[in-house]
C-alpha cells in the first residue's frame, strides 16, 4: 500500500486552525491527527471536545485521534460523537485493552493502540489479530519537537515481523520526528503511516512539506 500521512493540528497555529485545516485538506495529506492529553498520562494538556468538533467541521480528511489519557474508556463515545474517525489508546493506559478495543470498533471507528518508547511490540502478541493500527511513539508521548529515538526503526521491524501471519493489513503508523531526514528508513522498516507535526508546521511551506513526506 502506499503510505498515508497525517499532519498533527498539535503543532499548528491555534489561532488561525480553520486556515490550517483548509490547507491539509488541499495537500496530499490523508488524515488529520489529532493529539489528546489529559495533564496526566503525559505532563501536557491539549484538545478536549468541543475543538475536536470545531476541527470535524472544517476537516474533509479523516480524523485519527490519538487519546494519551487514563481510562479512555469513559470518553470513546464522546469522541466518537465530536468527530473521530479512528480512535488510538496507549497499551499502558488500558488495562482491559480488548475490551477498550471491541467498544472502539463498536462505535464504527478504525481501533488503534500505541506503545511508548519503552513498551517492547512483544506485549501486542495476544491482540495483534484484533487490531486495526498500532502506533509506535518515536518521542516519549506529551510534547511536541522532540528528537527522536533511533530504537523505533528496530520496534517497526518487530512489529512487521509480528503482524506478517496475524494481520498482514495492520496499518503501521509512525509519532514523532518524522521528517525528510528519515522517512525513506521508516518506510523500510515497515511503517505506512506518518504522522507529522513540527516538519510541516514550522516550514516555509506546509503544503509542500507534505508533498513531500507523500512522494519522498
Amino acid at each position: 500500500m502506499n503510505h498515508l500521512i497525517a499532519p498533527s493540528i498539535l503543532a499548528a497555529d491555534f489561532a488561525n486552525l480553520q486556515r490550517d485545516l483548509e490547507m491539509i485538506n488541499q495537500s496530499d495529506a490523508d488524515w488529520v491527527h489529532v493529539d489528546i492529553m489529559d495533564g496526566m498520562f503525559v505532563p501536557n494538556i491539549s484538545f478536549g471536545f468541543p475543538v475536536v468538533a470545531a476541527t470535524k467541521k472544517h476537516a474533509t480528511k479523516p480524523l485519527d485521534v490519538h487519546l494519551m489519557i487514563v481510562d479512555p474508556d469513559r470518553y470513546l463515545k464522546a469522541f466518537k460523537d465530536a468527530g473521530a474517525d479512528g480512535m488510538t489508546v496507549h497499551y499502558e493506559a488500558c488495562p482491559h485493552l480488548h475490551r477498550t478495543i471491541q467498544a472502539i470498533k463498536e462505535l464504527g471507528c478504525r481501533a488503534g493502540v500505541a506503545l511508548n518508547p519503552h513498551t517492547p511490540v512483544a506485549l501486542l502478541e495476544d491482540i495483534i489479530a484484533d487490531l486495526d493500527m498500532v502506533l509506535i511513539m518515536s518521542v516519549n508521548p506529551g510534547f511536541g519537537g522532540q528528537k527522536f529515538i533511533a530504537n523505533t526503526y528496530k520496534k517497526l521491524n518487530d512489529l512487521k515481523e509480528l503482524s506478517r501471519e496475524r494481520n498482514p493489513n495492520l496499518l503501521i503508523e509512525v509519532d514523532g520526528g518524522v521528517d525528510q531526514s528519515n522517512i525513506e528508513k521508516l518506510l523500510q522498516a515497515g511503517a505506512n503511516v506518518l504522522v507529522a507535526g513540527s516538519s510541516v508546521f514550522s516550514s516555509a511551506s506546509p503544503a509542500a512539506a507534505i508533498h513531500n513526506l507523500k512522494h519522498p
